[in-house]
């Protein structure tokens, strides 16, 4: 979930930068050149008042035309920018270089026709540090008696402006990333307060899911909502917790108070087959179906107490366990006509030894029961490519599964339609389940080409974690 949250506030916390950092550069830029152009407002009204004492016609051939003329020289020498002062009729005063004449076009000729309206040039284009060509042109006008006899235009180079403004951008960027990165941290913190209730929440559900009844939310850190939620959770682990032990108690004593009675039961039908012919089919039926409930009635035991029971788990040698466990069956397989074969390398995993005798005598015991006689059955142990789990697969030639059957194999009670005649109760694969689950080990069923089914009983390789304990904790 961070990899789907942190990009969305960064995205976000960039908008909000970008959104004052272009606003901030473009005051930047103006304020850089407002300080040009208040400069050369200056400096052309200087130039201006000397202007308004030189008489039309008598620049040069008097001390106050010569003085102005060689401060614009001087000005041009320093600064290096052009200067003129020019009548209305665009015949010129003064300059500096002497041929510089007003422009006939652009923003030079509008800046003049400004300065003969009486205004000085307040407001000219922005100059960018991407327009290496552009000059900045300041026009003034020159009062006398309160008419505008002249104009003082100035045509300012802006290397050094758009050098002033670019630093100011670097400088505005580098605060921007400091910022960004700072703002990121902050992200990452905040996702990570934020979304760790939620990451154990998460574990600990998985925990129930497989079997961990007794796994809870440790509410230590997060939002309040996250809080509560842990708790609430914890209340309804609690509730369902109570609600599967008087289940697990229910079954459990049904068995066992249903055992003695049924045995009894048993035990009357063989002392009323002794009464009759024998070969009785109604007597034949009732021992059956008294088995069969017996079978029944021991295997909901088993369930019940493998549900109830907790996983010893030590190290196990699991093939030495699986060729044990091969060994014992081949005698059934025999008087069957099926031929059971194991490959049982010395691979060894984490594991409750009983329960994954249960465990794979429950599996091996079904493909036996659908295996006709001739074919084979194989089992076989190895380490899975992911080098975590070792699995024991099972594969058998019955008739195997539809793609329906599959999805609900090993569900309590199932049994497939077409298999009803088969002796069994529907739960030794339940009970499989149940047994490896609480090991933190599974199993799964496939189909097994060209017919038959594929059962894979896994268990983990190496020593289950630590309880987290600052992610749960286990009553």
């Amino acid at each position: 979930m961070r990899t789907r949250l942190l990009p969305l506030l960064i995205v976000l916390m960039a908008g909000v930068l970008l959104a004052l950092g272009f606003p901030l550069a473009a005051s930047l830029a103006a304020s850089e050149q407002q300080r040009v152009v208040v400069d050369r407002l200056d400096d052309a009204a200087r130039f201006a008042a000397l202007a308004q004492f030189v008489g039309e016609g008598s620049f040069g051939t008097d001390e106050r035309g010569a003085t102005l003329s060689g401060e614009l020289a001087s000005y041009h020498d320093v600064y290096g920018i052009r200067t003129g002062i020019f009548y209305r009729d665009n015949r010129a005063m003064a300059a500096a270089p002497e041929d510089w004449a007003v422009p006939y076009e652009g923003e030079g000729r509008r800046a003049f026709h400004e300065a003969l309206l009486g205004r000085r040039s307040h407001d000219p284009p922005q100059v960018w540090p991407w327009q290496p060509g552009a000059r900045l042109t300041i026009a003034s006008p020159v009062v006398r008696d309160g008419d505008v006899v002249a104009v003082v235009v100035t045509d300012s180079p802006t290397g050094q402006l758009r050098s002033r403004i670019l630093r100011g951008w670097l400088l505005i960027f580098a605060g921007e990333s400091a910022a960004m990165l700072l703002a990121v941290g902050a992200a990452f913190r905040l996702t990570g307060w934020v979304l760790r209730p939620v990451r154990v929440l998460d574990a600990v559900t998985h925990d129930i899911a497989t079997g961990r009844m007794n796994s809870r939310v440790a509410a230590t850190g997060g939002p309040p909502e996250l809080r509560r939620l842990a708790h609430s959770f914890n209340e309804m682990a609690d509730h369902v917790e109570e609600a599967l032990e008087q289940q697990r108690a229910f079954v459990a004593d049904a068995s066992h108070q249903l055992r003695n009675p049924l045995a009894a039961l048993l035990l009357r039908i063989e002392l009323l087959a002794l009464e009759l012919p024998e070969g009785n089919e109604e007597i034949a039926s009732v021992r059956t179906e008294g088995k069969r409930l017996a079978r029944v009635l021991d295997d909901l035991l088993d369930l019940a107490l493998a549900e109830h029971a907790a996983a010893e788990l030590r190290l196990t040698d699991v093939g030495a366990l699986t060729a044990e466990r091969v060994a014992s069956w081949r005698p059934v397989a025999e008087d069957k006509g099926v031929v059971l074969e194991g490959e049982c390398g010395a691979v060894t995993a984490w594991a409750d030894p009983v329960a994954l005798s249960s465990a794979l005598d429950a599996v091996i015991d079904n493909a036996l029961k659908f295996t006709p006689a001739g074919e084979e059955v194989t089992v076989a142990v190895a380490v899975v490519p992911d080098g975590k789990t070792v699995a024991v697969v099972v594969a058998d030639r019955g008739p195997g599964l539809t793609e329906e059957e599959l999805g609900r194999v090993g569900d309590r009670f199932w049994r497939a339609g077409r298999h009803q005649n088969v002796k069994g109760s529907g739960l030794g694969l339940s009970i499989a389940r149940v047994l490896l689950t609480a090991g933190g080990g599974g199993v799964a069923f496939a189909p097994n080409e060209p017919h038959g089914l594929r059962v894979t009983v896994t268990v983990p390789r190496h020593a289950p974690a630590e309880p987290r304990g600052q992610g749960f904790t286990e009553r």
